[in-house]
């Protein structure tokens, strides 16, 4: 009986706020809303026959909240009316991620703090260029606290420049991030009785915390009901419980599914079919996952210490521990340094993405080498180590040169770290995306035992006499290996040379190379003062200028290219061409890859961009969608968290257009590519 009356009293309070709304509309409309503010903003720039987006900029008060298109068992969505030139043609509202508020047993979708609900905009191919047209849209909408409810309506306007070029706000990327990510593959669902079953398509190594999953269609559920969540492989299953009133069985299921706290999500269509059944809870499958994510970032770290820039300071760091009259007291404190420096480091990048991120930033890991002043950075830096290894000027550089003391161990330790995260290797690639969606403390605890990892082999050899009395006894050797080991560094120097025009164009590559030649010049000159026996102060703080000043001075970088040359006929990724590809009914590759990866350019040079890969695609009709992640990309970026990646590289095969997709290893094979294309394979 009480069930019964608290779902009566439900439909009640939606009811009285239905009737409120129509009662204090005209009131409404006398004067302006005061506790959501609301403004009309174009991205720009308006180009003929383009899709421009407008965002309606919602800014509540302090205490006030706005809703969902399906406000759940109160409140009211929002209502637009447009009004707009002739050919002009608005398209459906896109709404972020809502939360949830729970109020006297009456579950409301909501949002708290600022948003925008964003509008694709269809602009003739007949405007013309240089006009300006008026867009007007009057819009009504609740705005609510705990204890109150206020209907508020506004006529918001704004003017379009057509124009080929023009500003473009930056907010709509931090808003664009809010927005669920699009599954790529449709979810399923099947009634039985008062349940409603889901079966969304979910990686297992895509971490959940929390999650929520909101339908759009009204009174399909009882929104205040608990949700059952479930793995049952690659499936996360979802139970919920329909009303009271059953309505017909719907067509077709939208919605979102929230993933976590962070609010991140997915949109998703579910279909009639069928429904696995439930697995393991959700709450007792991500206990028994987070050891799996800690000891896959562990085991990543570790396979960073065999990149090429990484190598040559981890070698040079070991021989440092062999020569005369190293102590066990001192060994063991330049390893406990060292991975202090590089764990330090690793939760610095790491803490650093994650706040870059709650503040609407589209970015992942190994964020800072989509910036071309970074690479630049990262260019004179490999350019002054391999000067160091040859010999060309001394300088103390930490664990490098002659300070071997527990702070240039540390500072070894972050430059290690920081220069070894332009890639997510075997293992670390589910630890690091499961990091984007796991509350902060959980996922502070996969950077850190990714740096663990990282600065193992040295601490190993520090704490463990019997390693270090492997290696070879001190000598003349050592300074021909130091020289040796500049091959690597400066091959890694000649990468970052050619990344420097991938990332920001020739001029900012050509005045980046002009930069190092400065530099190197900067770094004989104090070389010489060294080797005579002179003071070095004022050469020093020459070089430490000539670094700053190159980056100062570089050009802005250029735009990237959309052109991409391949043997596989590639086309630039985005969501738009993966669904038309997907209704094409033919096989899809879908291709994420950086000029920054290691890794990627290892799998396109050995199994990607191969003929018998070629011919093998051609024959099947594979459409491959390459997502260009050198630079930053919102879309590919929400694309990769949405299928728990936090880098690339990434790969995904659709055998079929109703086909689950396949999650790749991040290590090819020819064969495993053409197996794949085989009919045997779809």
């Amino acid at each position: 009986m009480s069930r019964f009356l608290r779902r009566v009293g439900r439909l009640c309070a939606a009811g009285l706020v239905a009737l409120a709304v129509l009662w204090l509309s005209p009131l409404a409309a006398q004067a302006k809303p005061t506790n959501i503010a609301a403004s009309l903003v174009v991205e720009g720039p308006v180009q003929p026959g383009q899709t421009v987006t407008l965002a309606i900029h919602m800014r509540p008060k302090p205490g006030w909240h706005g809703y969902w298109l399906n406000p759940g068992d109160a409140g009211l969505g929002m209502s637009l009316d447009w009004t707009l030139p002739k050919g002009f043609a608005a398209g459906e509202p896109q709404y972020p991620v809502p939360d949830t508020l729970l109020i006297s047993g009456l579950m409301n979708h909501v949002y708290k703090g600022d948003y925008a609900v964003l509008v694709p905009l269809k602009v003739p191919s007949d405007a013309k260029a240089g006009s300006t047209v008026p867009i007007t849209l009057d819009a009504q909408w609740l705005a609510c606290t705990d204890e109150v409810c206020v209907p508020e309506q506004g006529r918001m306007t704004t003017r379009l420049h057509i124009a080929a070029d023009g500003k473009r706000d930056p907010r709509f990327d931090q808003w664009r991030a809010r927005l669920p990510a699009p599954l790529a593959s449709p979810a399923r669902f099947a009634l039985a009785g008062k349940t409603l079953r889901l079966a969304v398509p979910l990686p297992a190594s895509l971490a959940l915390d929390d999650p929520h999953l909101f339908v759009a269609r009204d009174r399909a559920i009882d929104y205040a009901t608990p949700q059952s969540f479930s793995r049952n492989g690659d499936t996360l299953v979802v139970e919920l419980r329909r009303p009271a009133t059953v309505p017909a069985s719907p067509e077709t299921i939208e919605g979102v599914l929230r993933l976590g706290p962070s609010g991140l999500g997915l949109a998703f269509t579910a279909l009639p079919g069928e429904v696995p059944p439930a697995g393991a809870p959700l709450n007792k499958a991500a206990s028994t996952m987070l050891p799996l994510l800690l000891a896959g970032a562990l085991l990543g770290g570790l396979l960073l210490n065999l990149m090429p820039c990484v190598f040559p300071i981890l070698s040079l760091k070991a021989m440092s521990l062999v020569r005369a009259g190293e102590g066990e007291a001192q060994a063991r404190r330049e390893g406990l340094a060292y991975t202090a420096g590089v764990v330090a480091a690793c939760l610095a990048l790491g803490g650093l993405l994650l706040a870059l991120r709650a503040a609407g930033e589209e970015i992942g890991w190994a964020f800072q080498l989509q910036e071309p002043l970074v690479v630049a950075g990262l260019l004179l830096l490999t350019v002054a180590l391999t000067a160091n290894f040859l010999g060309l000027f001394e300088l103390a550089l930490p664990g490098l040169s002659g300070d071997h003391g527990a702070r240039g161990a540390f500072a070894t330790g972050l430059l290690a770290a920081f220069v070894a995260t332009p890639c997510t290797g075997p293992f670390m690639a589910a630890a690091m995306g499961a990091a984007l969606l796991l509350p902060q403390l959980p996922a502070l605890m996969l950077f850190a035992a990714l740096g663990l990892g990282l600065a193992l082999p040295f601490l190993a050899l520090a704490l463990v006499p019997a390693l270090r009395r492997l290696l070879p006894k001190p000598g003349a050797w050592m300074v021909a290996f130091r020289r040796w080991m500049a091959l690597p560094m400066g091959l890694t120097a000649l990468v970052l040379l050619w990344l420097t025009s991938r990332i920001g164009g020739e001029r900012f590559a050509f005045f980046a190379g002009f930069a190092v030649i400065l530099f190197v010049a900067v770094l004989a000159w104090l070389g010489s003062a060294q080797r005579k026996g002179k003071s070095t102060k004022h050469h020093a703080i020459a070089a430490v200028a000539a670094f700053l000043a190159s980056i100062l001075v570089l050009p802005s970088p250029s735009p990237p290219s959309d052109q991409i040359e391949s043997i596989l006929a590639a086309q630039p990724f985005s969501e738009a061409r993966l669904a038309a590809a997907r209704a094409s009914r033919k096989p899809v590759f879908v291709w994420m890859t950086a000029d920054w990866c290691i890794t990627c350019k290892v799998n396109e040079r050995t199994a990607i961009e191969r003929e018998a890969t070629a011919a093998a695609f051609r024959k099947a009709g594979v459409v491959v969608l390459r997502g260009d992640w050198t630079r930053r990309d919102p879309e590919i970026t929400r694309f990769l968290t949405a299928h728990g990646a936090a880098g690339v590289p990434y790969y995904l095969w659709y055998p079929e257009v109703r086909g689950l997709p396949q999650q790749l290893p991040q290590v090819l094979t020819t064969s495993m590519l053409v197996d794949l294309a085989q009919p045997t394979g779809n």
